[in-house]
Order: C-alpha cells, then sequence, then structure tokens
C-alpha cells in the first residue's frame, strides 16, 4: 500500500503519488476529467481507499459497503486505452482500460470499459462493463470465466460480476 507521497502514483502519470492521486484522495482538488478519476479511482481501489471510492461513484449506483476483506490480488499499474468525451466541458464519458494486478503469483489484466457522469460540476464513477480478465503472457480471454479478482476462488461471472 502506497503511503510515501513522493512514491511514483500507481495510476502510471509519472508524477508522485502526492502531485498526483493524492491531491483528491485528501480533498485538496478535484480531478477535473472523467480519466483523472478513473486514475485516482484505481489507485484508491489498489490502496483500499473505501471511503474515495464511495464519494466518487453516483449515488444510485453506489454499493451500500466495499468490503476489501477478500480482495487478495495486488494492483499495481493501470492502461489507459481510450477515452470518449469526459474532458473539463462535458457531461458524460467513457474510459477503456487495463487494470493489471498480481494474484496467486500469476499476473492478470483486467479489461474494462467505464463510464462517468458530471454532476454539479463533479465528476462520478456510473458504471463499467468488463470486457475480459485474462493471465497477461498468455493470448487466452477468459473474460467472466477467469477467477475473480478479490480472490474468492469464484469465477468472475459468479462472484464481483454477478449482475
Amino acid at each position: 500500500m502506497m503511503t510515501d507521497f513522493s512514491e511514483d502514483c500507481l495510476c502510471g502519470s509519472g508524477l508522485a503519488y502526492g502531485q498526483c492521486c493524492g491531491l483528491f484522495h485528501s480533498g485538496q482538488t478535484l480531478p477535473v476529467t472523467a480519466e483523472s478519476l478513473m486514475r485516482s479511482r484505481f489507485t484508491a481501489y489498489a490502496m483500499r481507499n473505501a471511503d474515495y471510492l464511495s464519494n466518487t461513484w453516483d449515488a444510485g449506483r453506489c454499493p451500500e459497503t466495499i468490503d476489501f476483506s477478500r480482495e487478495k490480488a495486488e494492483w499495481h499499474k493501470l492502461e489507459i486505452i481510450e477515452t470518449k468525451k469526459g474532458g473539463a466541458k462535458d457531461g458524460k464519458g467513457l474510459v477503456e482500460f487495463k487494470a493489471y494486478f498480481i494474484q496467486e503469483g500469476e499476473e492478470y489484466a483486467l479489461h474494462e470499459i467505464s463510464r462517468f457522469i458530471k454532476n454539479a460540476n463533479r465528476w462520478y464513477y456510473l458504471d463499467g462493463v468488463v470486457k475480459s480478465i485474462a493471465k497477461v503472457g498468455l493470448n487466452t480471454n477468459l473474460g467472466k470465466n477467469a477467477p475473480c479478482s478479490c480472490g474468492s476462488g469464484k469465477k468472475y461471472k459468479r462472484c464481483c460480476g454477478a449482475a
């Protein structure tokens, strides 16, 4: 877990955590784009910062609690693939990304497209669609049949991906 504000931020911006997502997590400033909110939410998830995740989730879609007690994945890298809209002057946006994690000694990539909305000049995560979860280095696309990143031992579709 990142506690040093001078360490490189997990979001991949190339900035130190204290000059990047740390500013959002502390409440000093708000993300001005959907992508910057996505980056800060990835870092918050990797750090198991449930308060930040709840506060940046659309109120109508946010779960009552965010429980990291079963989380065994170590999230370590974010790759933004594409953004659509989501700029400072937009009201909605899409961010396609891959989030990399290690679980039981194996590296996986979660590929997702997330939707964001802006309300009262503030960005919120609305929801996302998982495109795939696959072991890095393999040409397999396990998708919803991949092991769930929470470490439950269940398939993603039977666990966190159940809708």
